[in-house]
């Protein structure tokens, strides 16, 4: 059974996803929301995301 998404590496402050294209915007926006919230701040947690065929294109 194919998966859908998996974490391939963190560098830096950065999180790299394999994730199947037919769901890429669902995945998303799931990570965006979850690290958006991941702490409770007096600022905005600003959280980009970017996708492409690697990790260059992506960016």
């Amino acid at each position: 059974q194919e998966k859908e998404i998996r974490m391939l590496l963190q560098v830096h402050d950065e999180l790299v996803f394999e994730v199947r294209e037919d769901r890429l915007e669902h995945y998303r926006k799931g990570i965006v929301e979850r690290m958006q919230g991941a702490a409770d701040l007096a600022v905005p947690l600003l959280v980009e995301a970017g996708s492409g065929a690697n990790w260059d294109a992506a960016h």
